[in-house]
């Protein structure tokens, strides 16, 4: 099971390696969270330069697909050798989502047809101009395709993929064990709120 974090020039590092935390709480041999980049390295809106892992044609042969969000997105978007390859992302055969600005990628992909959004509120207009209606929540799914708005959104899109990839107790576990101390029921309540309303029934709602 391989899940890749798109993560580009300029990235915000909140939005690619909270998900790559909160995922990598799984840890079983055939499971693998990598950071994907056109790029052998990036360096993120604050200067912090990382390695890629996998590349992004191993992404778009990925089993799920998180597209991080960054200062550069409209860059990414307007550059033909990123966008031809990401045109090979494909929600029939991948879960797909979305951080804040990541969203305004699937949108220029054609993938949020009929779908509203989620983004972060600078984003927002360039999305809602790409043509996809965008919520004031902060996160939605339908389907096989998520997006989250707001840095600390991160941990829904990651509770979503572990929740649809390995079940709700697995989800949940990864969810306390990142959560502050003495407040971790509180806050896995209301990731769940989020996150299980957007999940099939197969994994129901905490009770």
């Amino acid at each position: 099971m391989h899940i890749a974090i798109l993560t580009f020039e300029g990235y915000n590092e909140l939005d690619s390696l909270i998900a790559l935390g909160v995922l990598n709480r799984i840890k079983d041999d055939d499971w693998r969270v990598t950071i994907a980049a056109p790029t052998a390295q990036v360096t993120s809106m604050n200067g912090v330069t990382i390695e890629r892992m996998s590349s992004l044609e191993d992404a778009v042969a990925a089993d799920a697909v998180i597209v991080g969000s960054g200062i550069a997105t409209r860059e990414v978007v307007d550059t033909p050798a990123i966008m031809d390859v990401l045109r090979g992302l494909d929600p029939q055969r991948q879960l797909i989502a979305a951080q804040c600005s990541g969203a305004l990628v699937l949108a220029k992909l054609g993938l949020l047809r009929d779908v509203p959004a989620c983004t972060d509120l600078t984003t927002k207009p360039w999305v809602i101009a790409a043509g996809v209606d965008v919520l004031n929540q902060p996160f939605f799914a339908t389907d096989n395709i998520a997006t989250a708005g707001g840095c600390l959104a991160s941990q829904y899109l990651a509770a979503w993929l572990i929740a649809r990839l390995r079940g709700k107790d697995e989800a949940l576990e990864a969810l306390h064990y990142v959560a502050p101390v003495g407040e971790k029921q509180d806050y896995i309540d209301r990731a769940w709120r989020n996150v299980a309303p957007y999940l099939p029934a197969a994994v129901p709602a905490l009770l």
